[in-house]
């Protein structure tokens, strides 16, 4: 049975403001607040005192076009070109008018294909379907974080259309929790929206919004675009900019283009890095025992089968082993059909040929995460090598793992570990009790970007 989500509780609800008046308003809720309980008495709540977080939401229409495959531009709240033919596709397919407009009834329409691919279609609820709302500020990631942690949370939404300068709302919430009833830790919200140029006009103020000596995230949802004069704005103040590669619409470009920042300082996490660390952590372990390291070296071939749609944590995983055992890649080739197989050939150190295909399988049931690894399988062809390892997700959570040798070892066991569910909001919650460059990351990217680099200069 999942765990109940704890109460929230309103100080303020979502309240329309002046852009100069945010200061003030905070301050007047933190002021009149009251919440009387059966006693009486008035919790203490805790106003934001850890970080400051910024969360740049990619536009709803455009998310949810390219969420079910009509568009693949870059998610950036533009009604360009792009995202127009989309429209008209959609308007095409399900007989509404071909205006290449976001009308309501296009939106409803697309509302419904987005729930029935969450598998929510069935029963009509939509409540989990995490899209976007100027009028929600989303009390999930309230929740998630300030279960933990009392903070700012400044919400950027882009929107298309007429640009009628930036809208401002201000709110805050506490999730009540029985074990302190007598204390609230509470997050605070300031929520713009406006179109993208509407947005950059008003950048040089989002700083100022920031507080203080405190430690800064974005956490930019939509494409990662290192000319995005906002986007460069608020990395350039920021101790972590948070993205998660699951949301790509181009994996490939997308994964280049977070190198780039890399290579100018920008401190990266990605939040899809993290859903690795169970098949790292396995990965290792299957080669702790001394004679297993030393077989480590016989590892030739390497297959990762991951849910069709994405393969960023495919490459992402690769990257890491790649760097780890500091094999250099020189051929890369791709193919495409009812799987999508890429074959990656490396050189390690003592010159051995090393062969890796990743594997994109359809699969029935999509679950939020796109392109979740399946399996992973790790063999030499040297028949008396003690290397072998498979290593796959289950069904109810879990992994199993396996290790076996070649022609003249039998060894073989299995390890159960937990594959907790990992959302984002979940996962961003953890990341933000650090901040920083993640070295083990950057150069597994960096891996990465070289493979890509390989078919560029092809």
């Amino acid at each position: 049975m999942a765990p109940q989500a704890s109460t929230i509780f309103s100080l303020q609800a979502p309240k329309d403001i002046s852009l100069n008046e945010l200061d003030a308003e905070l301050n007047q809720i933190w002021q009149s607040y009251g919440i009387s309980g059966e006693t009486g008495g008035l919790p203490a709540a805790t106003r934001a005192t850890t970080f400051t977080l910024v969360v740049y939401e990619p536009e709803e229409t455009q998310y949810l076009l390219a969420t079910l495959g009509f568009y693949n531009g870059p998610l950036d709240g533009i009604l360009g070109p792009q995202m127009q033919a989309a429209l008209r596709q959609v308007q095409k397919k399900f007989a509404l008018p071909h205006t290449g407009i976001a009308t309501p009834e296009t939106l409803a329409i697309l509302r419904e294909e987005f729930a029935k691919r969450q598998g929510n279609a069935a029963t009509g609820d939509n409540s989990s379907v995490s899209i976007p709302s100027l009028n929600a500020p989303s009390p999930r990631i309230a929740d998630e974080i300030a279960l933990r942690n009392p903070c700012r949370i400044i919400a950027l939404f882009p929107i298309t259309g007429e640009d009628e300068g930036v809208k401002a709302q201000v709110s805050a919430y506490c999730p009540i929790q029985k074990q302190s009833s007598s204390t609230l830790i509470c997050c605070e919200y300031i929520t713009l929206s406006g179109t993208p140029a509407a947005l950059e006009r008003i950048g040089g103020m989002i700083p100022a919004l920031l507080i203080g000596g405190l430690p800064k995230f974005v956490w930019w949802k939509a494409t990662p675009d290192p000319n995005n004069s906002l986007f460069k704005r608020l990395a350039a103040v920021s101790n972590n900019v948070i993205v998660d590669s699951c949301r790509f619409n181009e994996p490939e470009s997308d994964l280049l283009h977070l190198q780039e920042l890399v290579e100018s300082g920008v401190p990266l996490a990605d939040l899809n890095w993290r859903r690795l660390a169970s098949w790292q952590e396995l990965t290792a372990e299957a080669y702790d025992s001394p004679h297993r390291r030393a077989a480590l070296r016989e590892v030739d071939r390497v297959t990762i089968d991951y849910e069709k749609g994405n393969p960023a944590q495919a490459l992402l995983f690769l990257g890491w082993l790649a760097s780890r055992l500091q094999w250099l890649p020189v051929s890369y080739e791709k193919e495409t059909g009812d799987y999508d197989i890429t074959r990656i050939g490396f050189v390690a150190q003592d010159q051995r040929q090393v062969e890796a295909e990743l594997a994109g399988v359809p699969v029935a049931d999509v679950g939020e995460i796109m392109g979740d690894l399946i399996a992973l399988r790790l063999s030499s062809t040297n028949p008396k090598a003690d290397c072998g390892t498979v290593i796959c997700s289950e069904t109810g959570g879990c992994m199993r793992m396996e290790t076996h040798g070649g022609a003249q070892s039998a060894g073989l066991f299995q390890q159960v570990t937990s594959l907790s569910e990992q959302k984002a909001e979940a996962l961003l919650s953890q990341q933000v009790q650090r901040w920083g460059r993640e070295s083990l990351f950057e150069e597994s990217l960096g891996v990465t970007a070289n493979i890509f680099q390989l078919e560029t200069n092809s």
